[in-house]
């Protein structure tokens, strides 16, 4: 494998890995099915027989409703025709990729996840960063940049955009004539985030898309929903692009996504956060012993960068090297899509795997990284 692959390239080579070693790349939920979430799954015959009774758009209204009210979107466009259902958040961002006009040029926040700046940029478009603390700053880019795309919370840092800084920028857009794009698969994590970003973004009267994500939430085996959502204000052709990609998705998975939205707001969260917690402190308890720490320790989504400092293995001789023990990691390098070397102090685990599987992970990374110090010593 190249050291330039791609993150999804290396998930799929973990996912796929004929060794069966340890998964600890992507963000998806692989966890044992909670007692309340099988008895959720347990009712799928139902939702079959219940999709052939029913209307696919009373379907799709009621889950919207259901996954965005679970997550804070009070003010989401639900009924309007205007919230999309996609197989995926990937699909989804493809589609808005090929909406924007072939060769605009884009701000897309740095780092993130690659596979962001690399379907904008497979489809023609021009990148330009936007360094999280730019973001912060309330710097946004001016001309010649006419769309603004924010990852929120962050993938990997979990940095969460405040409702204030989100104002900030829908205005700014509104004066420059930009729109505003938000990528926020992980929102479902993470409290903070849940403020009515929807709210904001027509208070101050921008063009905006939304995409939503339920994969990274509940152990589903990718039986999740990519929701695309934008503004009456937006001209691009989204409607198109989409129906150019997939007919629509699953009423069947849809009502599994309203199920297990429901019990999210019944103590699912609770449960999914106790244990990504758990997982946090263990991860930072064994990575200390060495020497090493997190990187983001504020940071409530279900993945951790473990930092890695100067002198020693950087992440990309470190993510070899455990693959070889069996164990599988991202280093940072390609969610640094920009400047890629400023990512090789770096390597993320996910969280979203039961706690002995990353107990042991991250054994296995405090003992390849303490064998590879002594080495290069």
């Amino acid at each position: 494998m190249s050291e330039l692959a791609s993150l999804t390239t290396m998930e799929v080579e973990a996912l796929t890995d004929p060794g069966g070693g340890l998964n600890l790349t992507d963000g998806h939920a692989r966890l044992v099915l909670s007692a309340q979430q099988a008895a959720i799954v347990e009712r799928i015959p139902d939702m079959f027989a219940e999709a052939t009774r029913r209307s696919f758009p009373d379907i799709e209204r009621e889950a919207h409703a259901a996954f965005l009210g679970a997550i804070g979107q009070h003010s989401a466009p639900v009924g309007t025709g205007r919230i999309l259902s996609c197989y995926s958040s990937t699909l989804a961002t493809d589609i808005v990729a090929r909406a924007l006009p072939a060769g605009a040029v884009i701000a897309v926040l740095h780092p993130t996840f690659d596979n962001i700046a690399d379907l904008f940029v497979t489809r023609g478009l021009s990148l330009v960063p936007l360094f999280e603390p730019a973001m912060l700053a309330q710097e946004w880019p001016g001309a010649p940049v006419s769309a603004i795309v924010v990852t929120h919370p962050n993938n990997p840092t979990g940095l969460v955009m405040p409702e204030g800084h989100l104002r900030s920028l829908a205005e700014h857009a509104v004066r420059h004539g930009q729109t505003v794009i938000i990528d926020a698969s992980f929102r479902g994590q993470v409290r903070e985030a849940q403020y009515d970003s929807y709210a904001v973004l027509e208070e101050a009267g921008a063009s905006w898309i939304v995409i939503e994500d339920t994969g990274k939430l509940w152990p589903t085996h990718e039986l999740k929903i990519g929701l695309l959502a934008y503004s009456e204000r937006t001209r691009l052709p989204i409607e198109r692009a989409f129906s150019e990609s997939l007919l629509a998705a699953s009423p069947v998975v849809l009502q599994l996504i309203k199920a297990l939205a429901g019990d999210w707001v019944n103590g699912g969260y609770e449960r999914a956060r106790d244990l990504v917690e758990r997982n946090r402190a263990v991860v930072k308890e064994t990575v200390e012993a060495v020497g090493l720490r997190l990187a983001d320790p504020e940071s409530q989504i279900s993945v951790a960068r473990i930092e890695l400092p100067p002198g020693g293995p950087d992440s990309a001789v470190l993510y070899k090297d455990m693959v070889v023990r069996g164990v599988h990691m991202l280093p940072c390098t390609p969610f640094h899509w920009a400047d890629p070397d400023s990512g090789l102090r770096f390597i993320r685990v996910s969280l979203a795997r039961p706690f002995e599987v990353v107990e042991r992970g991250a054994r296995t990374l405090a003992q390849a990284y303490r064998d590879l110090s002594v080495d290069a010593g």
